[in-house]
This record gives structure tokens, C-alpha cells and sequence, in this order.
């Protein structure tokens, strides 16, 4: 199949206004609603509907996504089971213990896992706020899911 040459921006803005998925050129996929592109063909506004966003190799499967204050997100989340996936790849599935003024996190009955596979049980841990990539909750009915199959 023959690619036809396109000029980027007509093209550009013929999309505003439509949803659109954005492949960046490492490999990374958003998909979202273009709210409007400026002069330089900059996508601004690039709005991910809550019910799409790929979070994690970990469940495989699309999570909701909504652009949070961290600080709140994280002291809501003390007392429940997380999920941190760290810069360098690892995810620790763990009860959040508690969060300190800089967003280091401490986790109980912590799972480490590696290219989602369960690597060991490391009971209590710190994680440094800089490694954190991202925290996300264990829905409640994954979390019976596992009790279930233990």
C-alpha cells in the first residue's frame, strides 16, 4: 500500500474535535479527544476519556485514568492495597502503610513482581518518592479475586 503525502497541518486540525490515538515514537499508545493543535503542531488539550488509558502490563487490561492532586490521592489511599510500578520496571503489590511529606511510601505484605511475574514476598518496605513511576488501587473485588485463589 502506497503512502499518500499529507500536509501535517490541515490534516492536523481536520482531526480537533475527534478522538484520536497518538503513537509516540518509543512505542508508547495514547488514545484521547483532541481538543485543539497550535501553530508549531503541538497537540494541546489532548484530553484521555476516563474509561481509557492503558496503565499496566500487571492486569492487562484498560483502567480508568483522571488527572488527580497527588498528595490527596495518596492519603486516600493509606490503609488499602496499591499497586507501584517503579521507573526501572518493578511493581510492588502491598498495603500502603503510611506517606510522608515528600510522597515516599511505605508498604506492608509486599509482592515484588518482574515482567509480571510474581518474584517473592518482601513483607515491609520504603520506597523512595523519585523511583515512583506511578501508584494505582487494587480494585476491591481483584483484591477477594486473589484471597480466593490462595
Amino acid at each position: 500500500m502506497a503512502t499518500i503525502p499529507v500536509n501535517p497541518k490541515p490534516f492536523l486540525n481536520n482531526l480537533t474535535g475527534k478522538t484520536v490515538i497518538v503513537k509516540l515514537k518509543w512505542g508508547m499508545e495514547y488514545k484521547g479527544f483532541l481538543a485543539s493543535v497550535d501553530s508549531y503542531m503541538n497537540l494541546q488539550r489532548f484530553v484521555l476519556p476516563p474509561t481509557l488509558r492503558f496503565v499496566s502490563s500487571f492486569h492487562h487490561s484498560w483502567l480508568p485514568y483522571i488527572p488527580v492532586n497527588p498528595k490527596p490521592f495518596l492519603n486516600n489511599l493509606t490503609g488499602k492495597t496499591v499497586i507501584v510500578k517503579l521507573k526501572w520496571g518493578m511493581e510492588y503489590k502491598g498495603f500502603l502503610a503510611s506517606v510522608d511529606s515528600y510522597m515516599n511510601l511505605q508498604l506492608g505484605n509486599t509482592e515484588e513482581y518482574i515482567d509480571g511475574q510474581l518474584t517473592g514476598n518482601l513483607g515491609e518496605i520504603l520506597i523512595r518518592c523519585n523511583n515512583v513511576l506511578y501508584v494505582q488501587s487494587v480494585p476491591e473485588d481483584k483484591e477477594l479475586g486473589d484471597a480466593e485463589q490462595d
